[in-house]
């Protein structure tokens, strides 16, 4: 195979890398964007530049080559720089300006976002927020190659390189069916859960993962769910209880046949953090987003406890 003198272009190196990211055309063409054919001709073009075979194909499987493997990080690290540089061309005609991606996790998506971005385009009418929903592993993933530029997760994080910026703390509710035992409680101890079936989310939420430490010494049975809202439709139909954050009552349990019962001080609850690469050249421009939101948050009188904007290393 011959080389081109003109090496690839940076769409091409897009399609191999979705290519090797996915092992899959149909899902790395949906991933760009793009039609098959038009990944085909990418990846094509791609290998043609560089005069290797990057990619094995077959009817069954796509593998890729020992090429493709040497290749694949120096590609990756092509366009990492070609990010920086857009995102420095971006910083040039202004701050504020240009295009932010920002990845949200799914138990915060649906209750955040809609207060957020309103203030956003508000108070930076230049700036366009791309918003990707994301769990944790993945968003964490997205942050540190690039894919996205600022995060807004649960803390702890744990993951060196990134600063965080905290948002808010919010408190954990129980929720029972309406006429359950506890529903006319005003309060009760973590402790009741000992003997309740807790339904949870699927594995790789967080929110799975702080539901499960509130019950650490309660134990926890009963059913899995993909988001929030079938956990509350599971509860109306009196398959068992649930925790839900509390910015998520108003959507997910205002529904007929459901209850809101608060624990008893001190409330489990957990921390909301915008989270960004800490080398990041917008940096500076991150961090005033985040405090934006924490306005807007405080202005909506989300039910939440707004904290301080000092940003401190995650890891």
């Amino acid at each position: 195979m011959g080389i081109s003198t003109g090496g690839p272009t940076v769409a091409q190196l897009r399609a191999f890398l979705a290519v090797a990211e996915y092992l899959h055309f149909r899902k790395a063409a949906a991933a760009l964007g793009v039609s098959q054919p038009t990944l085909s001709a990418g990846l094509s073009g791609c290998e043609e530049a560089l005069g290797a075979r990057l990619v094995d194909r077959t009817t069954r499987k796509v593998v890729l080559t020992r090429a493709g493997e040497r290749l694949r990080p120096h590609a990756q690290a092509v366009l990492d720089a070609v990010d920086v540089l857009v995102a420095e061309s971006s910083w040039t005609r202004g701050p504020f300006s240009g295009t932010v991606r920002l990845g949200v996790i799914p138990t915060v998506a649906p209750y955040l976002l809609p207060v957020a971005l309103r203030a956003l385009s508000s108070a930076y009418p230049e700036l366009t927020v791309e918003v990707h929903e994301e769990r944790t592993a993945n968003l964490l993933e997205s942050l540190e190659s690039g894919r996205l530029d600022l995060g807004v997760l649960a803390l702890p994080v744990g993951t060196p390189g990134l600063a965080v910026d905290p948002l808010y703390d919010e408190d954990f509710v129980l929720v029972t069916p309406r006429g359950h035992d506890l529903s006319t409680r005003d309060v009760v101890g973590v402790g009741v859960l000992r003997d309740l079936d807790v339904l949870l989310l699927e594995e790789g939420h967080c929110l799975r993962d702080q539901t499960l430490d509130i019950c650490a010494e309660a134990g926890s049975g009963g059913g899995r769910a993909a988001g929030l809202t079938t956990l509350a439709q599971l509860v109306a139909a009196g398959m068992g209880v649930t925790v839900l954050p509390e910015t998520a009552l108003a959507v997910e349990a205002k529904r007929a046949g459901l209850a809101a019962v608060r624990f008893a001080p001190p409330a489990p609850r957990r921390r909301i953090a915008v989270a960004y690469r800490e080398s990041a050249s917008r940096a500076a421009e991150y961090a005033a987003l985040a405090a934006e939101i924490r306005r807007a948050a405080r202005a909506r009188r989300l039910p939440v406890r707004i904290l301080g904007c000092p940003t401190a290393l995650a890891g």
